[in-house]
């Protein structure tokens, strides 16, 4: 009975040692995404190579994709808006699998939130997800191209799995409801090692 005992205990010790190292080891996907910036007609083709070059920096498979007007049902003409949900749908459904479009425009941009039906965005990107949309209307005019690849690379972390982070300084902050851009740095070390398992490359 104690020897029956002894080997129980070993067996459960075993059994929770080795679900530890499962959930502390990092398991690095073997697909490689290919991340494709999608301009609509309205962005200058300057801006977007200068996105582009920024983001191959961390993750080099960024191809770029030729203008395209909006879907038609995105446009919200109460408010001479865009519904990012409706761009994001209709981006999606032109994505392959290992694909994530990235859609692009200086036009203002809104989504449902809460009990707002339309609410004024700077981008949105569901997790995970095959497609991401990021505007420019509304960031500082002269801190534009900075603010804008920050937009940008916030919801391409979403499209990844990454979720809003707690710190301050990560591009995966919460806006919520503002411009909190200018306290962004980077990644945060977290935020990195997860993306890190997505093959994006960090100094």
């Amino acid at each position: 009975m104690k020897v029956f005992l002894l080997n129980s205990f070993f067996v459960i010790l075993f059994l929770i040692s080795c679900k530890e190292n499962q959930e502390s080891k990092v398991v690095e996907t073997s697909e490689k995404v290919v991340l494709q910036l999608q301009p609509f007609k309205d962005i200058k083709a300057d801006d977007v190579e200068n996105i582009a070059s920024q983001i191959q920096k961390i993750y080099p498979n960024v191809e770029i994709l030729l203008p395209i007007d909006f879907p038609e049902n995105s446009y919200y003409q109460p408010r001479n808006r865009y519904r990012a949900d409706s761009i994001i749908k209709f981006l999606s459904s032109q994505t392959k699998p290992n694909f994530v479009k990235v859609g692009l425009t200086t036009k203002d941009i809104s989504t449902t939130k809460g009990n707002v039906k339309d609410f004024g965005i700077m981008g949105l990107g569901y997790r995970p997800g095959k497609a991401c949309v990021a505007s420019s209307f509304r960031l500082d005019a002269s801190k534009r191209k900075e603010q804008f690849y920050k937009i940008i690379i916030h919801e391409i972390g979403h499209t990844q799995g990454l979720k809003h982070c707690p710190e301050k300084t990560c591009f995966m902050r919460d806006a919520e409801g503002g411009n909190p851009t200018d306290d962004e740095t980077d990644f945060c070390e977290k935020c990195k090692d997860y993306l890190k398992t997505k093959h994006w490359k960090f100094n």
